[in-house]
């Protein structure tokens, strides 16, 4: 019989809604049970591409014995980290501090205040590898409570009163300047594998906020440093397992320091994130390389996690069924040499298995190998490669399925805006432009309120009830920003400043300039969550920063601007000491130095040839963070169009940053020269 999770509209908790446990969502009743039976509550954090989590479920939540201990000690209540980032915050917080690490599945018991007082991940169904059982864990916490509840509830107060205390070292509301990104640039420096790009050891994940960060301080700079660092690292994750070589699309992370053999669930804001950096990087370069990805990326996207209503879905799983229907990580993707030969034949199995590096002994498990991409395309015929690639993944989608995660998620939509409008304008993709106005029409429709407020989710055209947070203001901003530029039109300059608006009102703190996850009139939790450090996609700290800061650059909005300068002052702090996870902010920095630049491309009509060159060689300047408007002449749409007439009758470009204006110009090669450095 289906418990209270039937009711809900995010797919990992539906998952969990045939459990024998009686499982609660994230509500005030759940608390007001737990007090009322005088029991602890045990709240269980996951989503649902997450592997362990599955396995979690599968040994222990589907185990009637097990899911009975529960029901008659507990009160169980079941969160989906995606839809409440804002609980998950505040608990893993506890988590980390506690045990030194976090992850998911996140196990917390709590008071019925909501208190935690222990703290866990995964556990197994029996003692393995110093780990105690789940069953163990559960009996052991039923005895604390039990027999030394004074003790947890002073336990519980320390952590709260931890917390609580907690304070941002926020330095200054200064942005930084020169020195400290030299700095930053320095220390990521010290990180970088030159061997293999990126940074750090295994595992190792894609590092799309600094690769924008590095591609910027090359543009702004010169530094050849910064460029050749995002050049190889996106170069080698394109050419490793972590690519999909055959459907386009990046998985989660690699579970190696080559990008050989990756976390097979594929993430929206990866795909968004990094399909922006390999534009960019072609935009900067040139790369075939880059554009292809970018394209694909793009593709898979589009193909792979479009809903019907337009939106994008959040997540493909990393499991599927492999052929004896057991659910396998990698299932879907992964290919023997056997497998291969019955798709292609021999001789072209043979060539692809070289092509794609697939070995009998294989780089994964069981002997099957993860396709990457060994650098000798030159040897090999292009037209027939391209066929090899199209049979083996028609005879992919014959295999079962990674299941999808269809929740809309507000924030990894205004990403995935920004990368496809940028995409498309840069390869003359309308589609995919076509595709970015679709999810914001979404989002408008369905995710916006009267009052401009944001929903954090939606699932099958039906808008959740959980408040959006900090990103999801700043990452729908930002897309709307992106859709602004490319097609000119003024409305999504318009939601920007709305959802903005609701940023300095309810997310600033007025007096130091700090910004908050969870806004002013939100759900009290035991901690108001404020992180700026960058996780896997921009925090909504440094997210709102670049937000606020481009939309000044297009309208002159002086609080916004300021706004963005002092919620800088934290990569000030931090830049130089963490550069890895403040990549974001480092990249909203670089654009700060370089002023934004403004540029007002006008013409007789949108479709005149002459403004569609100013304005797509004003697209693919690469000066950081530079604003674009685009107009007839005598629109006033965009604020940036105001008074900006043709010159000799002639479409238009007007360059300016930090109150200063180059001579109007007729000629794309000069305006491509005056945003190039």
């Amino acid at each position: 019989m289906p418990n209270r999770l039937a009711n809900e509209t995010s797919p990992y908790l539906l998952q969990h809604a045939d459990n024998p446990v009686d499982w609660w969502p994230w509500s005030e009743a759940a608390f007001a049970e737990a007090r009322q039976r005088g029991v602890p509550v045990h709240l269980s954090v996951g989503y649902s591409s997450c592997h362990w989590c599955h396995v979690l479920a599968r040994e222990s939540f589907e185990d009637e014995a097990v899911a009975a201990y529960m029901n008659a000690h507990f009160v169980n209540i079941k969160v989906d980290r995606e839809e409440r980032p804002d609980v998950d915050a505040v608990y893993m917080e506890a988590v980390q501090a506690a045990t030194g690490q976090g992850g998911w599945p996140m196990t917390v018991f709590l008071t019925p205040d909501a208190e935690p007082f222990y703290f866990g991940t995964y556990f197994p169904p029996e003692p393995r590898h110093g780990m105690p059982s789940f069953r163990q864990v559960l009996e052991g916490v039923r005895s604390a409570w039990s027999d030394k509840r004074d003790e947890v509830a002073e336990v519980a107060g320390k952590i709260v009163r931890d917390l609580a205390g907690r304070e941002i070292s926020y330095g200054d509301t200064q942005a930084p300047g020169e020195e400290e990104l030299a700095k930053a640039l320095l220390g990521l420096t010290r990180e970088y594998d030159p061997q293999r790009g990126g940074f750090g050891g295994a595992p190792k994940f894609p590092p799309s906020m600094v690769l924008e960060f590095l591609l910027r301080h090359h543009a702004r700079t010169g530094s050849e440093g910064s460029l050749q660092m995002a050049q190889d690292t996106c170069e080698r994750m394109a050419r490793g397992g972590i690519y999909d070589q055959l459907g386009g699309g990046f998985a989660r992370y690699s579970v190696d320091r080559e990008w050989v053999v990756p976390h097979f669930e594929k993430m929206l804001y990866d795909n968004a994130l990094l399909c922006r950096v390999y534009a960019h990087l072609w935009r900067t370069t040139g790369s075939e390389l880059a554009r292809r990805v970018a394209l694909e990326t793009a593709d898979f996207m589009v193909r792979e996690l479009r809903t019907p209503e337009g939106g994008f879905a959040s997540a493909l799983d990393a499991d599927s069924e492999d052929g004896s229907g057991k659910h396998v990580e990698g299932a879907y993707y992964v290919w023997t040499p056997e497998q291969l030969t019955e798709v292609l034949g021999s001789q072209d199995a043979e060539l692809a298995a070289h092509y794609f590096g697939v070995t009998e002994e294989g780089t994964f498990e069981e002997g099957a190998s993860v396709l990457q991409l060994p650098q000798h395309e030159g040897v090999f015929d292009a037209g027939h490669i391209e066929s090899v690639k199209g049979r083996l993944l028609e005879a992919r989608g014959q295999r079962p399925a990674p299941g999808r995660d269809d929740k809309v998620v507000a924030a990894w939509n205004g990403l995935a805006i920004a990368a496809l409008a940028e995409t498309g304008a840069y390869f003359d993709r309308p589609d995919l432009v076509d595709a970015a106005v679709g999810a914001a029409d979404l989002l408008v429709r369905l995710h916006l309120d009267e009052q401009a407020r944001l929903s954090r989710t939606s699932k099958d055209g039906h808008a959740g009830a959980n408040a959006g947070v900090l990103e999801d203001y700043a990452d729908v901003a930002e897309g709307f920003l992106a859709l602004a530029s490319v097609t000119g039109e003024g409305v999504w300059l318009e939601f920007a400043g709305f959802l903005l608006d609701h940023v300095l009102a309810r997310f600033v703190d007025e007096e130091s300039g700090a910004l908050f996850d969870t806004a002013s009139d939100a759900e009290r939790l035991i901690r108001r969550p404020q992180d700026p450090t960058d996780n896997a996609a921009p925090s909504g700290w440094t997210a709102a920063a670049g937000a606020l800061l481009s939309y000044a650059a297009q309208t002159g909005a002086e609080p916004h601007r300021t706004a963005a300068e002092r919620a800088l002052g934290v990569v000030k702090a931090l830049g130089p000491r963490v550069p890895r996870f403040i990549g974001w902010g480092l990249a909203v920095a670089e654009a700060l130095l370089d002023g934004p630049r403004e540029v007002a491309v006008v013409g007789p009509a949108l479709d005149d040839p002459g403004t569609k060159a100013l304005h797509r060689t004003a697209l693919l300047g690469t000066a950081p963070g530079a604003v674009v408007a685009v107009g007839a002449t005598g629109s006033d749409e965009l604020p940036l169009l105001a008074d900006r007439p043709l010159v000799g009758g002639e479409p238009t470009a007007y360059v300016c940053r930090n109150f200063t204006c180059d001579a109007p110009t007729t000629d794309p090669d000069r305006l491509r020269a005056a945003l190039s450095g």
